[in-house]
This record gives C-alpha cells, sequence and structure tokens, in this order.
C-alpha cells in the first residue's frame, strides 16, 4: 500500500515537473517542432498507466514503457535542446520498475546514452559535440547511479531488518504457543490430579477400609458386614460416576446436585455410616452456583477423609453458612490435631503429594475465596473455606 501511494505520488512528480515543463518550453518552437514533441509527450503520459493497470505479464509492461521512455527522451532532446531536465526527472522510473539494480543502470544509462546522442545529432551540424544539455545528462545519470545503489543498500538493509525481525517475531510466538500448550497441559494434568485425589482415590481408599473392616466381621457380625459391603458397593457407583465426569462422558450436576445442602448431607450421613463417628451437621439450603458447590462438597469430602485416616476422633461438626458477602463452610473435629506449619510425613496422606489442603486452598482460590486451616497437637482441626458469591446468586 505505500509503495503504491508512492508510486502516484511521483507519477504526479514526473508529469508536473517533467513533461509539462518540456512541454511550455516547446511552444515557441516552430509548429513542427512543436508538434512532434507534445506528441511525443503525450505518448509518454499515456504509456504510463499500462505499468500497472492493464492486464497480461506485468514485468513485460514495465520494460514496455520503459523502452517507450528512453525512445520518447532521446527523441525529445534530438528536437528540442533542454531534455536533460526530463532525463533526470525521469531516472525513479527506471529504478522503481526495473527490478534490480543492474537494470536500472543499465537501462537508465540506455536513457542518458539516447538523451547524449539526441543532442549531439542536433548540435552535431554546429561541430558541438558535448553541449550543456548533455554534459548535465551525465552528470545527472551518474548521480542517479550513485543515490539509486545507495537507496538500493538502504533498503535492502531495511527488508533484512524486517525479515530478521519477522523471523524473530515468528519464533517468538512459537516458542509462546509452545509454552502456553505445554503451561495448559500441566495445568490440565494438575487438575485431573486434584480430581483424582479428591474423588476416586478418596473413594477406594473408603472401600479399601470398608472392605477390611467386613472381611473381619463376617462372622462375628453379618449384619455389620453387609452394610459394609451395601457401602462398598454404593461407593464404587459414585466413583464410577465421578470417572464418567472426568472423561467428559456426563454431566457434573450428577455428584454435585443443585441442593449443596442435600449433596453435604449424604456425604456426612456416609461418613457417620462407615466410621461409626458422631456427626453434627448445621445445612441450611443455600443457593449458590454449580461450581461453588462442587468446591464446597470437594472441600468436605477431603476434610472427611483426612479426620478417617488421621485425626482419631470421636465427634464431627460441619456448618454451612450464607452470608452477604459470600457462602462459609466450617468442618471441626476433636481429633488429635497436628501443627498447621508442618506438613504429614510422606504416606500419611495426600497432602504429602500436594492434593491435600493445598488442593482445596487453590480450588477455592480459583472461585476468589480463601481456605484456613487452625489446629495444633490435641485440640483438634477447624477448617474454614469462604467463597464469595454475588449479590443475587442464581442456579448456573
Amino acid at each position: 500500500m505505500a509503495q503504491r501511494a508512492l508510486r502516484r505520488w511521483y507519477a504526479a512528480f514526473w508529469l508536473s515537473f517533467g513533461l509539462i515543463p518540456q512541454a511550455m518550453a516547446v511552444w515557441d518552437q516552430p509548429n513542427t517542432t512543436r508538434s512532434t514533441t507534445l506528441s511525443l509527450l503525450v505518448v509518454l503520459a499515456l504509456c504510463y498507466p499500462i505499468t500497472g493497470t492493464f492486464p497480461g505479464n506485468a514485468a513485460v509492461r514495465r520494460y514496455a514503457f520503459l523502452g517507450v521512455l528512453i525512445l520518447g527522451i532521446g527523441a525529445v532532446s534530438y528536437l528540442m535542446d533542454g531534455a536533460a531536465s526530463l532525463l533526470i526527472v525521469s531516472l525513479p522510473h527506471f529504478w522503481i520498475l526495473a527490478g534490480g539494480p543492474r537494470r536500472a543502470v543499465v537501462l537508465s544509462g540506455a536513457a542518458a546514452a539516447a538523451t547524449v546522442a539526441g543532442n549531439i545529432v542536433q548540435q552535431g551540424r554546429d561541430g558541438e559535440i558535448l553541449t550543456g544539455n548533455a554534459i548535465a545528462a551525465l552528470i545527472g545519470y551518474s548521480a542517479g547511479v550513485l543515490f539509486g545503489l545507495w537507496m538500493h543498500r538502504v533498503v535492502g538493509q531495511r527488508d533484512e531488518r524486517a525479515r530478521l525481525l519477522t523471523a524473530d517475531l515468528e519464533d517468538a510466538q512459537r516458542r509462546l504457543a509452545e509454552a502456553q500448550r505445554r503451561q495448559g497441559a500441566a495445568d490440565e494434568r494438575e487438575r485431573l490430579a486434584r480430581e483424582i485425589h479428591d474423588t476416586l482415590a478418596q473413594g477406594f481408599a473408603s472401600i479399601v477400609v470398608l472392605a477390611e473392616a467386613a472381611r473381619n466381621g463376617l462372622d462375628a457380625d453379618p449384619d455389620r458386614s453387609s452394610q459394609q459391603l451395601l457401602s462398598i458397593e454404593q461407593t464404587a457407583r459414585e466413583n464410577l460416576a465421578e470417572a464418567r465426569v472426568l472423561v467428559g462422558s456426563a454431566s457434573a450436576n450428577s455428584v454435585a446436585p443443585a441442593s449443596v445442602a442435600g449433596a453435604l448431607r449424604r456425604t456426612l450421613d456416609r461418613f457417620a455410616e462407615d466410621t461409626g463417628l458422631t456427626v453434627t451437621a448445621d445445612l441450611p439450603d443455600v443457593d449458590c452456583d454449580q461450581p461453588t458447590r462442587i468446591a464446597l462438597l470437594r472441600c468436605t469430602q477431603e476434610s472427611l477423609a483426612n479426620v478417617r485416616k488421621h485425626a482419631a476422633a470421636t465427634t464431627v461438626g460441619v456448618v454451612l453458612e450464607r452470608h452477604p458477602h459470600g457462602v462459609e463452610l466450617e468442618i471441626t473435629d476433636d481429633g488429635r490435631g497436628f501443627p498447621t506449619g508442618a506438613r504429614p510425613a510422606a504416606g500419611e496422606s495426600g497432602e504429602s503429594r500436594g492434593f491435600g489442603l493445598d488442593g482445596m486452598r487453590r480450588r477455592v482460590a480459583e472461585l476468589g475465596g480463601e481456605l484456613t486451616v487452625t489446629s495444633s497437637p490435641g485440640d483438634g482441626t477447624r477448617v474454614h473455606a469462604l467463597i464469595p458469591l454475588p449479590t443475587s446468586s442464581g442456579e448456573a
């Protein structure tokens, strides 16, 4: 676009300072000279558009115009003195249209030779071989060659810099896309690992504990073992539903129904039934969106799993509250507790792999909330999650 605009501006310049002055200079010449020169100038003006507006091979059209231009400059030089100015003003045509510096030098040299030849033929009868007009044409040609070569070098360097910058930009974009792809894959792996830990892994751990208890109680308490086997079956079905959600073949609504209070009650009932612990719950109906329901359910499942594996508690309390600033979930137990600044030893829990308390914190933080854990040895543990909600929260 910029090159096209530059050519239009130069065409106007060439017409104004190349052709029109020649037409004005020949106006007081004899009729034959005047009419012939004006005809040549009109032909040159009319031939210029063929370089860009007519169909066909563009290179052939450009060289055809340059050939006409060379002949025209030579003819004008023969008909009247002063064609050096037309040559000098026309020199950029050769650098724009010739297709390379060598062709531009040769073709513009041919135009300069035609100018000098026409002038010599015109002035030769007077015995004057090199007139001031011929010398001006040679000087103009030499200066044009030097300037053209310099500009070609400058433009070449600019194009090379542009090429290098483009290559660097493409490489940076490629590396950025690759980094984003790797980061996306890493984020997806972390998300899947967290979901598996919070759902499938906890379910399998519960199945293992229930299976061991059922096996040990088959003779002593068959009814209790039967109930534990039913719990194993239900947990396995829930794990299957969770697995289908993870692979995308089922909706998350199947594991986090519209009522978060209902989902938490079912989870607490199963926990109390499987562990025999006393569970107190204050679970009013809280209206919140789907991501918040899932986060509250996962935090509860993870906290109960930690109580089952580590706390040695007798009582667990769960409180769900809706406040103007958001929804709060509090889970407490009267177990052994732990120093909150220390991480459990490897093999004790999922936290040692980074998917326990840290996973809950990340899940809540993704929703703009905050999770805090308060505990100390012998004083039990309190898990508090606060998730902000819109003023008028509705179903997702």
